[in-house]
């Protein structure tokens, strides 16, 4: 009689242990999806934020107006904008308090502006972390449910007088399961952990320009 090596069949009569680790790829492979949809429409819409601010900073219109249009708003701003916002606050705020001292104006604004910087970067980066950990570990918990599984087979062997490759298939079939959901985990969250990361350090490259050269905007309109 043959056996039934259908995948449903194998994952339905795999070991219990072999069925956790299973169930704990397929969380982590759709957990990871749903990060990397996330993360996904995040960078676009940084991006996009950030062409649309630096279009109309550039622009050549008064830092006065685009502070007062940016602040005028009911949410919060974010990105460049963010850094831009907390910077000139901060500039007009300290220049009235202490319009002599211009390095105390300047560095006061820095200051706001690098702790935004931070603050977006942390945004930027967050859920890349899993990303990198979902892709590292996964083979590594499918390969035990593999070990185990083939444990297993091999235990039940030493009970029976006389072993057959159709004993033997099931066990070893059910746990290379373990190993495909493995690599299935695995390979998605590596790509998109690469090619985030490459994207997030682009943006923060491109927030630490700004900064740098908006410091020096305020710097000579404080001279």
């Amino acid at each position: 009689m043959n056996a039934d090596l259908s995948m449903i069949t194998l994952i339905l009569e795999a070991s219990l242990v072999v069925k956790l680790v299973m169930l704990a790829l397929l969380a982590i492979s759709v957990y990871s999806w749903l990060l990397i949809f996330k993360k996904r429409n995040e960078l676009i819409q940084a991006k996009v934020d950030a062409d649309s601010f630096e279009d109309k900073f550039w622009s050549g219109n008064e830092l006065n107006k685009l502070y007062e249009d940016i602040s005028s708003r009911p949410h919060s701003s974010r990105g460049m904008e963010g850094i831009f916002e907390v910077g000139f606050k901060e500039f007009v705020r300290l220049k009235k308090s202490a319009p002599d001292d211009s390095s105390m104006v300047l560095e006061g604004a820095q200051r706001v502006m690098r702790i935004s910087l931070a603050r977006e970067v942390d945004q930027l980066e967050m859920s890349l972390p899993f990303l990198a950990t979902a892709g590292s570990t996964s083979p590594y918990i499918g390969l035990f449910g593999t070990v185990w599984g083939i444990m297993n087979s091999f235990r039940a062997l030493g009970n029976v007088q006389q072993a057959t490759l159709g004993m033997v298939a099931p066990g070893i079939a059910e746990a290379l399961i373990a190993t495909a959901m493995g690599l299935f985990a695995a390979i998605p969250a590596v790509i998109a952990y690469n090619r985030y990361s490459h994207e997030v350090e682009r943006l923060i490259n491109r927030y630490d320009t700004f900064l740098e050269e908006f410091s020096s905007i305020l710097q000579r309109q404080h001279d």
